[in-house]
Order: C-alpha cells, then structure tokens, then sequence
C-alpha cells in the first residue's frame, strides 16, 4: 500500500520522506513523452534513411526501437510496483545487485548520463536558437547555461512548478506535431508513399548492419523513457499510476514517431531524406517554402525545453535517495521545508550539467551518454529475472507480460549497444567507462565516513 492516502488533487506531505506526492498519472505520462521527445525525430530520419533504403524497413527499425523500449518500460512497471519510492533505477538495482552496483549508477547519473544528456540538449537547444537569433560559439555556450539554470532554478521552487513546466511543454509539443503531421500530409502524395513502401525488407545477414546501425540513432530519439521511475515516491498512487505512466507515455512515442515518418515521406523521397540531417524542416520546405521552416526551429525548441526539463526534474531524486541511504553527501538527502524539494540535489546537477557544456562537443556528449546509460538499462531489466528468482513472494501489482522474452529482448539489444559502441568509438565508450569506475573509490569513501541514515525500500 502506498505510505501515505489522498484525496484526488490534494498535496500530501510524506513525513518521513519530506517530498510531496502530487503526481497524478497525468503527470507521468507528460515526463514520460516530454522527457523522450526532444530533437531526435527531427534530426535522426535522414541518417536512418542512409541506412535503410525503402520506408518499410525505415518502419520497421522503428517499431523495434519502440519494441525495446516498450520492453524497458514494462520491465519497470513491474519493479515500481515492487518498490514504490523515490530512486527508480537506483533502487532496483541496489536490491537486486546490492548497494555498489547501485551506487555506481548514480554516480554514473550525476557525473554523467543524466547531466550529460541535460548538457546534449542545452547545446543542441542554443544551437536552434541561433538559427532564429543569430549567436556567436561563445553566445550559443552561454545560452546552453543559462537554459539549464533558469530549469534548474524553476525546480528547486517546488514539484508543482516543475510539473506544470512538464506539462505545458509537452501538450504544446503534441499539438505542434500534430499540426506538423496534418500539414505534411495535407500535401504529400500517396505515390511517394506508395514507392517507399513497395521496396522490399531485406533480411540478409549483410543488411543487419546497416539495420544495426539505424537501430543505435534510433535508440537514440527514445531516450528518457525510465526517467519518470526516478519521481515514484511523489506519485499519489505509484503503484497503480507508475506503470501506466511507463506504458501509456512509451506507446504515445513510438505512434508519434511512426506517424511522423510517414508524413515525411509523404512529401520527400528517400534520396531526399538521405541527403539531409534536418528531415523536419526541409520536409516543411518542400512543402510549403524556405519562409515557414521558423515554425519548426520553434517547435523543436518547445521538444528541446521540455525534454530538459524533465531531466532536470527526476534525476536529483536519485541522488536524493543515495544520500538516504548513507552512501553519497548526506545534505543532497534533505528536502526544502518551504519547498519540499532536494534542493541541493538538483544545483549540483546544474552547476555540473552547465560545466559539461563548456568541455564536450554535441556528439562527444551523445556518446558518452548512449553507452553508460545503456550499460544500466540493461542491469536494471535483468533485475526483473534477479528478483522474480530470489524473491517470488514479493507483492507485484503488475507483472512484465511475456515474461522472460521480453526482458530477454531487451538485454540483448542493450549487450549489442553497449559492444557497438567500443568497437565503432572505443575512445569515448572508455572514458564512459572510466567515468563510471570512479565511483568505486568513491562508494569506499561514503561506506567508510557514513552510516545509513535511513534505508528507503
């Protein structure tokens, strides 16, 4: 049973923790589709398309992509119904694979994975802006941190401001892409489509490769999916709602991603989207004229904030429940009396993530989040077969379907992710890597200093 009982749309102060649980399923499902929808379905198209040469093998990559991450969501609904509070990852992990590897990742979180793909979309983001107000390097480094810092400071003034950003930012996203859909098909031509889609599926051994390869920057645009896990302990009802949330937001991705890629091939070719990295806008173009691609800049600048914003909002819960636990600087384990909220936990992550902006580059950024993040995603779906082995008799009020093929699956694809990446950039897969291993030190330090000041479940 949840910790603490509410009327619907009431705030309720958990006393033992000091957050506030006001999330309702709403809320979830708009961290979930705000957080994963940021820039890559207006980016990643045309690398795909130079994979892939026919719309219905463009389709299908991205229905397995969703397929996997569909996987991963499932497999966390069922570990947030086993432990409903706040951690996510971190939580499952620490009781499946015990407190080191959990620490692990939650340094990984902090020093890398979630304030690196915060820092990926604040560049990306004044990157954007510049098409619209011109800015020089130093400029665009600038804006990056003022972004980050204006969300960070957003979030520290309490959850109901955090979400209401969330949830702003994803309705309006929805609607644009909506309007961006109706518009491309409103002029696309069902020859086009016709073309793409009467290419066959090529099933060779030769073909996955390519197929492989589409697959990593196709991963790529549904990335933030778990995020909402990191919030559970300020759901109202996270046993029931979590789930869902992880359900509900994933489906809603992969249908928008689809119905996207179709619209874009409704009005360009293959060849044409292969030659561009801007699949979004120079579809717009061809459609409509050069005058209206501002539309675009400015929606995928909504995708962007959003997105941002969500990370800035679940992952200091990670580093809040590690200081819980005794094993990271206790002061990130306490909350705002006026706010209710880790406050210290999410400047840290700011002042870090604004750093991370000034020493990487965009795509130094992608891999090292890529390939760190993963490593996790797949531990953290292995814990459903850990802890369906070792604790049978915990209470789960939702249960992974199809199990063990479905988060099989999954571990397969993070194994492959994770082994691509060293071999086609060994370089940055190492120093994610490194960065990581770091924290073992670290772990030592906090185990040796510290006592548990209160263990979460």
């Amino acid at each position: 049973m949840d910790s603490t009982k509410t009327k619907p749309g009431s705030d309720a102060l958990d006393s033992k923790t000091g957050l506030v649980r006001e999330l309702g399923l709403g809320d979830g499902i708009a961290l979930v589709v705000g957080t994963v929808i940021g820039s890559g379905i207006y980016l990643v198209p045309g690398p795909i398309a130079g994979q892939l040469h026919s719309l219905s093998e463009v389709l299908l990559v991205w229905a397995v992509g969703g397929l996997l991450s569909l996987s991963g969501a499932l497999s966390l609904g069922e570990l947030g119904s086993m432990y409903p509070g706040a951690g996510g990852l971190y939580v499952y992990l620490r009781h499946a694979f015990g407190r080191p590897v959990a620490f692990l990742y939650g340094w990984g979180l902090l020093s890398m994975i979630q304030t690196g793909s915060i820092a990926t979309l604040a560049v990306g983001f004044s990157l954007y802006l510049s098409r619209l107000f011109p800015l020089s390097q130093g400029g665009q480094k600038v804006t990056a941190i003022v972004c980050i810092l204006l969300l960070t400071g957003v979030n520290c003034l309490g959850l109901r401001q955090g979400k209401l950003v969330q949830n702003v930012s994803t309705v309006s996203k929805l609607a644009g892409l909506a309007l961006l859909f109706l518009l491309l098909t409103w002029r696309g031509h069902i020859h086009l489509l016709r073309s793409s889609l009467s290419a066959t599926i090529s099933l060779s051994l030769h073909s996955l490769v390519p197929f492989g390869t589409a697959l990593i920057a196709v991963l790529w645009a549904y990335e933030g999916w778990h995020a909402v896990s990191f919030t559970a302990g300020e759901f109202r009802s996270p046993k029931r709602d979590l789930p869902k949330s992880l359900f509900l937001g994933t489906a809603i991705c992969v249908g928008t991603y689809l119905l996207l890629n179709i619209a874009y091939y409704s009005v360009l070719t293959p060849i044409e989207i292969r030659g561009t990295d801007h699949a979004a806008a120079t579809a717009v173009q061809a459609a409509y004229g050069a005058g209206t691609t501002v539309l675009i800049s400015i929606l995928i600048l909504t995708s962007i904030l959003g997105a941002m914003n969500g990370l800035v909002l679940t992952g200091p819960r990670v580093y809040y429940a590690m200081a819980r636990d005794g094993i990271f600087f206790r002061h990130l384990g306490q909350t705002s009396r006026r706010f209710h909220t880790p406050v210290l936990a999410i400047v840290i992550q700011g002042v870090w993530a604004s750093l991370l902006t000034l020493v990487g580059t965009f795509q130094q950024l992608f891999t090292y989040v890529i390939f760190t993040a993963w490593i996790f995603y797949g531990l953290t779906v292995a814990s459903v077969i850990v802890l369906r082995i070792r604790r049978p008799d915990l209470e789960r009020s939702f249960r992974v379907p199809l199990y063990p093929w479905l988060p099989i699956l999954f571990l397969i694809a993070a194994l492959g992710i994770s082994v691509s990446t060293i071999v086609s950039d060994p370089v940055h897969a190492w120093v994610g890597i490194a960065m990581i291993l770091i924290g073992a030190p670290l772990y030592l330090f906090f185990r040796v200093i510290q006592s548990p000041a209160e263990t979460s479940s």
